[in-house]
Order: C-alpha cells, then structure tokens, then sequence
C-alpha cells in the first residue's frame, strides 16, 4: 500500500501544500555536529550561511539537513522546513496557522516558527532577497 495509493479523497492536500526543503537540526555545538553528519555519516557538505548554519546533501533526495548552531534550546527544536513564495503572506492567507513568535528576518528571506498540536517544531521559510 504506497503512499500513492491512498484511498481516501486528497481535498486534504489543497489547503497548504508546501514543499519540504530541509530538515533543521539546531545544535550548541556545531563543530561535533558538522563532523557526525559529514565525517562520519558522509554527508556532502552544501553551503554555509555565516559561522552558524551548515547545508549538507542527503543522498537521493533534494531535502538537505540544515545544521544550525542554536545557544538556546528553547529558541526551537529539530524539524521540517517548508518554503513558501512569501510567508507573511501565506500567513495572513491561513489565520489558523500562529506562529510560536513574530517571523524574523534571514540572510534573503523570512523564517516563522511552530508547533504542532502534539509538540512537534516546524517551519516555514521564504527565500524572496535570493538572487
């Protein structure tokens, strides 16, 4: 039974449908996690944002891991990044979606934070300063 084969009618999938781009791991220490993921486990090493953010390949897939160095846990935890064209947007266009704070400004874009019912991190990002 694939994911394809679901029975059940999709109008589920017409209320958000966002594309999965990351899958954040925040971390106090970079430096430990950077050499886990791609030293040890062999994941491609990506693109660096500052001293801070590292972007590694996953092997056939085009998700990437985001490491991310966060002195804060309470600042977030590891989950799924989605993209949008213009968050601020997207939020204004689902009021049910409530960001755990403000979204923030980052290198070329906007990030906003949530949780899901049960806990979970996830987030959602627009890319619209990248060239």
């Amino acid at each position: 039974f694939g994911a394809l084969d679901n029975p059940i009618p999709k109008s589920h999938n017409r209320v958000m449908r966002l594309p999965l781009v990351f899958m954040y791991v925040p971390t106090p220490d970079l430096e430990a996690t950077l050499h886990w993921y791609r030293d040890v486990m062999g994941h491609d090493e990506l693109w660096r944002e500052g001293e801070d953010t590292v972007g590694l390949a996953t092997p056939g897939s085009d998700i990437a891991l985001m490491l991310d160095r966060v002195p804060d846990p309470d600042m977030g935890g590891p989950g799924p990044i989605f993209i949008a064209e213009d968050v601020k947007a997207h939020l204004a266009e689902h009021p049910d979606l409530k960001p755990v704070a403000e979204p923030m400004d980052i290198p070329d874009g906007t990030l906003a934070s949530f949780q899901d019912p049960t806990g979970n991190w996830f987030y959602i990002l627009d890319q619209k300063g990248a060239a």
